[in-house]
């Protein structure tokens, strides 16, 4: 399915960098920009449904207090910057739902760190992005909202669980958004929708105050943005340890990266017997083709996974999570809850203590063969694709077929999970389209604390591509 032949918004937003400076400056203010922001929205967010949350007169407060900050002398490394926050991080006094009609009332009583650091240094948040109930699964859809829409193709899904995230910023509402991530939320919608999604190491952007985590240990605060180097900026705002968090962590200094003087493993499949549409493969060969060409030291190696490693075999976690978080209200009032949803609450009621327990095990195997993948082949970082196709109708959990193979509803899912498991950070890259001009994209993966040579090496990436 081919884009439209105009795009949604009438001219690109400045990069997040440019913008700020200019506000920083006096060339253009915070108001100014969120009022370009409020009409962008007002316009475009009814064909999208990327904004569920939506209070102009409070995003022009914001607007107005940033303009003082600047005005008495403060250095805002994201001054004016219009932001959206997916709906299951805390926004202070703001209505946060988790897209559930068991929160639909729900007012988070404090901002989440990310939340707090990205105010701090200037964004003004202008509204509250779409998300699948509990952000639990991976087509944006639930009961409360609706389902958010493909910038580029009303028909499609971006994809899920930050799919309102990418589609606020993919359509040209707002130049960034905070998603989040734990199997790929923050990774496979960009890819998507044309976009960078960054996925930190586990706890190097702080989680919380918030909601429960169905699946804990393994989520993370992520940045939505159009290029590599604007998610290294958002990145350095939120990065850093909190007490709130005692997961939370320093990541590694960063210093310049000479690529090609690096060491960087190529897998097609991330080392997973599954199908691959022959478009994604052929367009990582020719990404890969051209990284070598230019001076790139590019090693073919999978990572040898533990046995059972799909997703299925680490499914009793988050299942089991949902189950005891959410199972009650199920049992009393099934209909409150998305029936995707309740079918995984189901299926953790099944599952026995054993069942969970291995499921836990093999989560640790699998950050431990990551850790060893990168460790013994003295790897700097390995490349293979974000997702095994582009993205799907609307009205799917997931393609019913991959390269003409009959594929479950979490076939489009199977390369990202694995990099939260091993708590190591990940970023999807766009590398081109396929032939009906949806955009692929490319997952680069790093040792655990490397975020910032990460996401050098995907900034030269982004360049040579």
């Amino acid at each position: 399915m081919s884009a439209p032949d105009q795009p949604l918004s009438d001219e690109p937003w400045p990069s997040i960098m440019a913008l700020a400076e200019a506000v920083r400056a006096g060339r253009s203010s915070a108001r100014a920009e969120t009022e370009r922001a409020i009409a962008r929205i007002v316009r475009l967010n009814p064909g999208l449904n990327a904004i569920i949350d939506f209070d102009p007169a409070d995003a022009l407060a914001r607007a107005d207090a940033v303009d003082r900050r600047v005005q008495a002398g403060e250095e805002l490394p994201l001054a004016g910057v219009p932001v959206t926050i997916k709906d299951n991080i805390w926004v202070k006094n703001r209505r946060i739902s988790q897209g559930s009609r068991l929160f639909k009332d729900f007012v988070a009583p404090e901002d989440a760190v990310a939340v707090e650091r990205l105010e701090a240094a200037g964004a003004v948040i202008l509204g509250i992005s779409n998300t699948p109930e509990f952000a639990a699964k991976g087509q944006t859809t639930n009961l409360l909202y609706g389902a958010t829409r493909h910038p580029l193709n009303p028909a499609l899904t971006p994809g899920g669980s930050s799919g309102g995230a990418v589609a606020s910023v993919a359509g040209g509402l707002v130049p960034l958004a905070l998603g989040t991530d734990a199997g790929g939320s923050s990774r496979r919608p960009p890819a998507h929708t044309g976009l960078v999604g960054f996925k930190p190491s586990f706890g190097a952007i702080p989680y919380g105050p918030g909601f429960e985590e169905p699946f804990f240990g393994i989520s993370c605060p992520c940045p939505i943005t159009r290029t590599v180097a604007e998610a290294a900026l958002a990145f350095e705002v939120m990065a850093g340890p909190d007490a709130r968090d005692p997961h939370s962590a320093y990541v590694e200094a960063g210093e310049p990266v000479d690529i090609t003087t690096l060491t960087i493993a190529y897998t097609p499949k991330w080392g997973l017997d599954v199908p691959v549409e022959p478009e994604v493969a052929a367009n990582f060969e020719a990404a890969i083709d051209t990284l070598r060409r230019a001076g790139l030291t590019l090693v073919a190696r999978d990572p040898v996974w533990p046995a059972g490693v799909a997703e299925t075999g680490l499914n009793p976690i988050q299942q089991s999570g949902l189950a005891a978080l959410y199972g009650e209200a199920w049992r009393q009032a099934p209909d409150q809850i998305d029936p995707d949803l309740g079918a995984q609450i189901s299926a953790g009621f099944d599952y026995a203590g054993h069942d969970v327990g291995r499921a836990l095990l093999l989560s640790e195997q699998v950050a431990l063969a990551a850790a060893r993948f990168f460790r013994d082949n003295r790897f700097d970082a390995a490349i293979g694709p974000t997702t095994p196709c582009a993205a799907w109708p609307i009205d799917k959990l997931g393609p019913d077929t991959i390269a003409g193979v009959k594929v479950g509803p979490r076939g489009h899912a199977v390369f990202t999970p694995l990099f939260n498991h091993a708590r190591q950070p990940a970023i999807s890259v766009p590398s081109g389209t396929d032939a009906g001009g949806l955009p692929l994209g490319l997952q680069i993966v790093a040792p655990r604390l490397k975020d910032r040579q990460l996401l050098a090496i995907a900034a030269a990436v982004e360049a040579l591509l």
